[in-house]
């Protein structure tokens, strides 16, 4: 997921936000398709991604879902809020979450969830990816989610972390096309990725050219 600095529009200082919290609402509320985090109390928004950043979460999702993780114990989610520890606005919108059955028992606000929910986050990389493989590393290990996955598509790789402490992740495993990565069991269920086809399947591919009229 790519993320900038925000920058509201000219219109929005129609009705003046007073917390970055009405500030990153106010944004998605105006421009449609896009996504605000606030991290480390920094207020970023992401534009709508392109159609390979959606085939790669269709390709992950099917693991998942053989795995039974979609079920009475846990549920597969995209787009789902994460409350974060790290300030007191702070959230992130993960593309894919693992989260227990029972989420929808720990809302924290503005459509977030307490973090003790989520087993495992991923993020799929786009035109800003530093902020997957850098800011939200801290944040997600600061806030205990067990597992991290990031699919790097900038460097083609498959990213997993685990062991969450002290603001870092103790674990941080990289496995390049051709491999498979197994998640771990706290997931609730055996999971294997193959790296090649996700990769793969987050290629863009490049724009036929329009036929010429005869």
């Amino acid at each position: 997921m790519s993320a900038a600095p925000v920058e509201p529009p000219q219109h929005s200082r129609e009705v003046p936000a007073t917390t970055l919290l009405e500030a990153a609402n106010k944004f998605t509320e105006l421009n449609p398709g896009y996504r605000a985090e606030i991290i480390g109390g920094i207020l970023t928004v992401t534009p709508p991604p392109d159609g390979a950043h959606g085939l790669v979460l269709t390709e992950l999702m099917i693991p998942f879902l053989t795995a039974g993780l979609q079920g009475p114990e846990s549920k597969i989610i995209q787009g789902l809020g994460l409350w974060l520890p790290g300030g007191a606005e702070d959230f992130a919108v993960p593309d894919l979450a693992v989260v227990d059955a029972d989420f929808q028992e720990h809302l924290i606000e503005n459509n977030c969830y307490d973090p003790i929910s989520f087993r495992l986050v991923l993020e799929v990389t786009s035109s800003n990816y530093n902020n997957d493989l850098r800011l939200k590393v801290g944040a997600y290990a600061q806030a205990m989610v067990p597992v991290y996955v990031i699919v790097n598509r900038k460097h083609q790789r498959v990213h997993v972390l685990t062991e969450p402490a002290g603001g870092e992740y103790g674990s941080h495993r990289v496995y390049s096309p051709g491999e498979l990565a197994t998640l771990p069991d706290t997931l609730g269920a055996k999971v294997t990725l193959d790296v090649g086809e996700l990769l793969a399947a987050g290629r863009p591919q490049p724009k036929k050219p329009a036929p010429q009229e005869q």
